[in-house]
Order: C-alpha cells, then structure tokens, then sequence
C-alpha cells in the first residue's frame, strides 16, 4: 500500500521514532531494554587486512604454528593468568542471566582455556566450580560482594563504567529479583535493585589506588587487578588507571551489550569500540606500558576477523557478552513462537530485562531456566570460541604472523575517511590516514 501511493518515510521522524514518541507519549514512561547499540556505527568490518603476496610472506597454515596464547596481569600480581586464547567471557551477572546460562559459560571458556567473569551481585558455586579461571567484578553496587569469594577467584576487575551506559549504573527489575537472588544481595526479593553509577568510597584516582591496594592486600599480591572502563574520554581514563596500578585495562565500547538500561543511554552516550582502542594504545604507549598493562578491548567483537582487527590495533585479548549469550541459544529461531508470544521474534528479542526468555538465559523462571542444559550449553560455547580462534589464526597466518599478537596497524587499511580517522590507518589505496598525513 505504502508503495502503491508513493509515500516517502522521513529520515528524522521514521516509524520506530514514531512509535517511540507514541508510546512515551501513552505511557510516560521511558523505554529500558537490553543487548546494544542498535544503530549503524563505525565498526570492524570497515577495515581490511593486507595479506601477504609478494613484499610479505605469508605462514603456511598446515606447516606453520600461529601462536594464540596470552599472559595478563603480570606487572604486579605475583600469579597473573595464563590463557590458551586471547579472547574471554565479559562480566554478566547471576540475576541477569539464569545459573544455568552462568554454569554454561564457566564450562565452555574452560573447554578452551580462557576466563569467564562473575558480573554484578557475586560468585555462584555452579560458576566457581565450572571456571578453570574466574575473574571476580568488584562492582559499585557491592551486591553480593564476599572477601572469601575476592580470595577464591583468579583475578579482580574492578567496574568503572561500562561501554553501553558509561556514567549509569546497572538494573535488574524485581520480577528477577528470586530468593537466592534476593539473599545473595542483601537486598528485598521482587524489588528493582538499581545499582550506583560510581563506587562509594573513592571520589577520583588517588582514592582508586588506595582501593588497588586494599584490594592487593586482601588477596596477598596473587590477583591481577584489572579496571574496567566505558570508552568515552579513553585516552585520560587510561592514563589514570595505569597511574591507579592496574594490571590490566578491559576498555568496553558503545557496541558492549547490556541486560538492561534505557535506551536513549545505550544509543547516545560512549564512543564506538573503534574510535577508543587507539586512545587506550596512545595513552599506554605514552606512558611506555604498551604490553606491560594489557589492554581487553570488549564491545560488538562478534568473530575471528573482529579478535584480529582488535589485536592489529593494539589490544592483547577481547572480550565477548552478547556473542556468548547468542552461542548459548539466545534468539535461537527453535523459540521462535514462543518470542511471538511475548512480542517478539527471533532475532530481535532484547527485554532481558522482563525475565520471560524462553531459551532460558536471562531469566530467572525456573521452569524457563531449566531449557538450557549447561552441558551442551557450555559445548556450543566452546565450539564458538575454538572457530573465532582460528579465523583469527588464518587471517594472522595470511599476515605473515607467527603469533596473533604480532598482528600491528600496519597491516590494516579502512574503506572510508570515518573509519581511517578513527583507527589511525590509511585510506585504502592511499597512504593517507586523515587528520595525521596529507592525501596522495
């Protein structure tokens, strides 16, 4: 019909801001949903490798090993971890996400030897137990927060922002809010909890390295302390956590997913994933702490050619959230009347937050909890994270690299003046990377 009469939607006021204002309108409520950014955003894919022919060589990938081990923490933690692969599960918490889903994920990152992370409201035993390495979020909420639990992990990442809502803190609704939930928070059951946007007891970085060192203390120097950030002014945030005493630096873009916040946040506040990994490299190598504090670059990393590009830019490992959930079953077409039914559709389902997932993952229903089977959960995320490693290992291979790590922005390109300005490499076809070298 709309065809038939010719008519034209408008670029500013198109159906779903119609839709949007309607429902504000009716409502006067605003909209919380989870997953990410849903606009278009400079990302990875506007970036090429330049494989190896003539003037490089490349690694033969049935002779030739293409390492993909990494260390991190190692600056002053007396037991840094050492990974089978450089990319880990990001911090999603127990509420957020069903036990089973957070089991799942312990088993499939140890299927490969990688970390999983505990997110906001403390460590499960189902996750301890299946986590060969766990890294413990040390949140300004505090729910859940347990000193025995800091000492039982492998390593503390404490949360400063993340790349969906920096400078807002978490949700979780009450209809989430279970029994154990409840308990494991100190907080009532069927209550929304909200959590701080800053932690209570430091007001700058000063106060920040007195927390590291409390922290250090606590555990006896053993756990790496990693910072957590949201990009938005990168370069500074960086500099202060080194200065703070981080081990590491985990730098989450606007593309980083959420359970749940509102969603003019998500879409409007933070910078792309690409935009702030060359900050976090300039501040670090400025400071000459390249390699000596890690860089976890987390936000819209969805597959091999992602890890690679994250690691040709500067960083030592990813992070994933949504892709794992997604690996887990999340969106899974199998559910796909039963999303109907809640409004919903394969593909398209993000209200983590109302707890009716009906794969199971984010939510707390029991009887919705028990459809993902941790067992082969945990299997599809391992089979995920072994086919990202080796399209990673192909490309690097194709690069010349015998370890992804050597991966450097020399062998990138961007496909347009947006994207080469932001990654700092030139232009394909030119030598020109705009607002650093003038064009051929």
């Amino acid at each position: 019909m709309v065809e038939r009469w010719g008519l034209q939607e408008s670029a500013s006021f198109d159906r779903h801001t119609i839709h949007n204002i309607q429902r504000a309108a009716a409502t006067g409520i605003y909209d919380i949903r989870g997953f990410g950014a849903k606009r278009h955003l400079p990302h990875f894919d506007d970036l090429l490798f330049l494989g190896a022919s003539m003037s490089r060589y490349p690694l033969e990938g049935y002779r030739e090993k293409c390492a993909t081990d990494v260390v991190l923490g190692d600056r002053f933690a007396s037991k840094p971890l050492h990974l089978d692969i450089p990319i880990t599960i990001a911090g999603m918490s127990f509420g957020a996400l069903s036990a089973n889903a957070k089991e799942a994920l312990g088993r499939g990152a140890s299927a490969v030897g990688t970390s999983t992370t505990t997110g906001d409201g403390g460590m499960t035993d189902e996750e301890r137990g299946q986590s060969r390495t766990l890294v413990y979020q040390y949140l300004p909420s505090r729910y859940g927060m347990n000193p025995d639990h800091l000492r039982m992990a492998d390593a503390i990442e404490i949360v400063l922002g993340q790349g969906a809502k920096p400078g807002g803190g978490g949700m979780l609704m009450g209809q989430k809010i279970s029994d154990r939930i409840a308990e494991m928070r100190t907080l009532p059951k069927g209550v929304d909890q909200r959590s701080a946007c800053r932690h209570p007891d430091w007001t700058g970085p000063d106060d920040l390295a007195i927390k590291i060192e409390e922290l250090r203390e606590i555990t006896d120097w053993e756990k790496p302390i990693y910072i957590k950030i949201g990009a938005s002014r990168t370069y500074y945030d960086v500099k202060l956590a080194v200065k703070s005493g981080a081990d590491v630096i985990v730098l989450d873009g606007m593309q980083g997913g959420t359970a749940a916040t509102q969603e003019v946040f998500i879409e409007h506040v933070g910078i792309p994933t690409l935009a702030a990994i060359p900050q976090a490299v300039q501040a670090l190598q400025e400071m000459d702490m390249h390699r000596k504090v890690q860089l976890i670059v987390s936000g819209g990393i969805r597959n091999g050619a992602d890890v690679a590009k994250a690691m040709a830019l500067g960083a030592d490992a990813v992070s994933i959230g949504t892709a794992a959930m997604i690996a887990l079953g999340c969106n899974h077409p199998r559910w796909e009347s039963q999303y109907h039914e809640i409004g919903s559709a394969a593909g398209f389902y993000d209200d983590y937050h109302e707890g009716r997932d009906p794969a199971g993952i984010s939510t707390q229903d029991p009887e919705l909890s028990q459809r993902l089977d941790p067992e082969r959960g945990g299997r599809r995320l391992a089979n995920y994270l072994r086919v990202m490693t080796t399209e990673a290992q192909t490309i690097a291979r194709a690069c010349g690299k015998s370890h992804i790590q050597n991966l450097e922005p020399e062998d990138l390109v961007a496909l347009d003046i947006e994207s080469a300005a932001m990654a700092r490499v030139p232009l394909a076809g030119t030598d020109w990377i705009p607002g650093r070298s003038r064009p051929l």
